[in-house]
């Protein structure tokens, strides 16, 4: 899929990134979540309210992957006091990389998370850190294929139930 193009997010794409962040985020979770948990986490990490707040936040950035000017996945970088936990500032923490379920395996989440190293390294961080699902094996042996190591585990809340993430980290500068 060389077609494939990876562009910054702008305040201008509110609806676009709520439309992709949303169904994304179903598609991966639902089934192995409640409906009313899924709910409320939709409601309130992808509301217009929060993703202004994020989009305008210096120390985040989002990017689209899109073909045909169709958004079919997209990337969430935190810098800084922005990070959700680690808050190193030689860090960048890749917070969500969601593709849509039907370009899976196509190639857009490596394009993503490419995107996302180039970026760490512009930034001259030390490592990449990111949460994920201990029931998403899919994402965990992404990671790991892509050199992540598990340093530590958190609570991630969806709706009432906490769930547990492990924690991944990535060190860059053995890996340039």
């Amino acid at each position: 899929m060389s077609n494939i193009e990876i562009r910054k997010v702008t305040t201008n794409d509110l609806e676009e990134l709520q439309k992709i962040g949303r169904l994304s985020f179903y598609e991966t979770f639902a089934s192995g979540n409640t409906e009313e948990n899924m709910n409320k986490y939709l409601d309130e990490a992808f509301s217009f309210t929060k993703l202004i707040t994020e989009l305008s936040d210096n120390n985040s950035e989002f990017y689209f992957a899109t073909i045909d000017n169709k958004v079919i996945g997209y990337l969430k970088l935190n810098f800084g006091q922005s990070q959700t936990e680690l808050q190193d500032n030689k860090a960048v923490e890749i917070e969500r990389i969601y593709v849509l379920k039907e370009y899976h395996g196509k190639g857009v989440g490596q394009l993503l998370y490419d995107q996302a190293i180039k970026i760490a390294r512009q930034k001259n961080a030390d490592y990449v850190w990111l949460g994920v699902w201990e029931k998403n094996p899919r994402a965990i042996n992404f990671y790991k294929k892509n050199g992540f190591v598990e340093f530590d585990k958190h609570i991630f809340k969806l709706g009432n139930d906490e769930q547990t993430d492990i924690m991944m980290k990535l060190k860059l500068n053995e890996n340039k």
